[in-house]
Formats: structure tokens, sequence, C-alpha cells
């Protein structure tokens, strides 16, 4: 009796074998959405000698709301850039994005009003870039959502710049990595600038013995670049930038090049590539057409 009452009073102790256990992809996946990085309130402390922040806090609920609407569109249009500095400049489907955004309350400024609401959004999906497919590793970079399938139609009508990003998964693509009506690239209907950066060139001789195929990635990535901007036919500029390693003479650039110029769009070369040489002549004759008189930067006559 003793040695069962013993056994039944250890297993009561052990932990069940049912008992759900958290995966390490549900501690790291980011449960909010990019719509809602506003922090949840804390539940206030239950002490009877306040905190510092929470002196603090009681301070800002008892001063005068700033009639913050009732300013100049032109004063807060310079207002939403400092709320929004601390976003990268590329928004990408990223952890790291995640957690800029919500340790700094950069998209809390959404949940305002809603007229605020609409003026935020249109300023932040207007002035940064967003990547079209993810190339974080992981459950990210091979998601069949890219951050694109996952806004809502009229945050996408705001976007002014998307960036392809090509390289990773040279050897063996991503299935998500497919230009569709689920993307949602229709509805990026302001999109004036695709920037485009080459990560690396299959075609180079380092990766012979590691190709796919011969020239698979460089027609699979051709044929992305076409699918974008059949899909985005608003799309003015296409901006090159690559690795100091890719060679602009190689077939993956090469092959890029020709799609943008059967679409009949601008091309850009960043400078720090020393690619821009090829855009001295069309600057010089940019200068000949709008006067001598004018100063005019190649960025402003190529990009428009």
């Amino acid at each position: 009796m003793h040695a069962t009452n013993g056994s039944r009073a250890k297993k009561s102790l052990a932990p069940s074998k049912k008992a759900r256990r958290t995966s390490t992809s549900e501690v790291f996946q980011p449960k909010l959405s990019i719509m809602s990085y506003a922090r949840i309130p804390e539940t206030p402390s239950s002490s009877a000698y306040p905190t510092e922040d929470e002196d603090d806090s009681i301070q800002t609920k008892n001063r005068p709301t700033f009639p913050f609407l009732s300013l100049p569109s032109e004063l807060r249009n310079k207002i939403y850039p400092l709320v929004f500095a601390a976003a990268p400049p590329v928004i990408d489907l990223d952890p790291h994005t995640f957690a800029t955004l919500h340790r700094y309350k950069v998209l809390a400024l959404f949940r305002v009003s809603r007229q605020v609401h609409r003026e935020a959004i249109h300023y932040f999906f207007s002035t940064h870039t967003f990547r079209i497919f993810p190339t974080f590793p992981g459950h990210y970079f091979k998601t069949k959502r890219p951050l694109l399938a996952r806004l809502p139609a009229h945050y996408r009508a705001s976007i002014t710049s998307l960036e392809l990003r090509l390289g990773p998964g040279w050897n063996d693509p991503p299935q998500g990595w497919v230009v569709n009506d689920a993307l949602g690239l229709a509805d990026c209907l302001n999109v004036r600038v695709l920037k485009v950066f080459v990560e690396c060139d299959p075609s180079d001789a380092i990766f012979k013995g590691f190709r796919m195929t011969e020239g698979g990635y460089e027609r699979f990535s051709a044929g992305l670049l076409d699918g974008v901007l059949k899909v985005v036919p608003g799309i003015k500029v296409v901006e090159f930038d690559a690795y100091s390693s890719v060679k602009r003479t190689g077939d993956m650039m090469s092959g890029l090049e020709n799609v943008a110029k059967r679409f009949g769009k601008i091309l850009g070369w960043v400078p720090e590539r020393g690619w821009e040489k090829e855009s001295d002549q069309t600057w010089l004759d940019a200068v000949l057409i709008h006067g001598a008189g004018k100063r005019l930067s190649k960025s402003v006559v190529i990009f428009g």
C-alpha cells in the first residue's frame, strides 16, 4: 500500500505528457500584423505608491490635447517624417523590421483618427520602398504570402517604390516567388520606381558545378522582372544595383537590362558601381534640351 501511494504521489507530481509545448517558431514569429504595431497598454500597478512611469502617465493625461489637425497640412507633412524616422528605408517581411516598428511605435499614429490614419498611411507607404519577395532566411523566405499580399489594397495603392532583390535561393528558388494575382501588385497603381538589386550572378565561373541548370536562375529572374512590369505598367524607372562582384556585362545583368528595355523603361544605374557612365550622354542631351542655364543633376534627368 505504501509503495502504491508513493508511486501515485510521484505520478501526480510528474508533468503530463499531453501538455502542449510551445515550438521555437511560435516564440520568434511576430504575433502582431503591420496594422497593429501600437503597443497594448500594460495593466496598471496595484501598488499604493505609483512608480515614476505612472507619475509621468498621470501628468500626460492631465495635459491639454494638442490640436494637431488644426495645423496646416504642410506642417503635418513635416511632422510625419519625424514620426517614421525609425523605420528602415526598405520594408520587408523581416522580424527585425517588425521589432523596430513595434519598439518605436512607428505605426501607432495609424490609430489616432480616421483623418490622421489616411494621411499617415499615405505618407508612410509613399515614402518607403517595399520589397516584393522576402529575403530573410527561414519560413519568411519560403512563405507563399509575401508582405505585399498581407497588406490591404488601399495600403498598396499608396506605394510609389518597389524593390526586387535577386540572388537568394539562386540554386533553388522558393515556390512563393511567383507573380500572380494573390501578390496584389495590381493594386500598386502609383508605383513609379522599381529597384532591382542583384546579389550574385550564377553565370559566373565560380558557380560552375553548383547551378541548378545552365542559365536557369538568370531566366527565372528575367521572368520575375517581366511579370512585375506587366502587372504594374505605371513603373517609369528601373533602377539597377548590385554587389561589387556582379558584372554589368554578365548574363544576369544583361538579361534583366534587356527585359527593362523591351518595356521601354528608363534605366537607372547606381553610381557606386561605376555603372552611371553610360548615362552621361543622356544627361548631356537633357542639358541641351532644357537649356544650359538650368542646374540639372543626373538623378533628376534620369529619374524624371
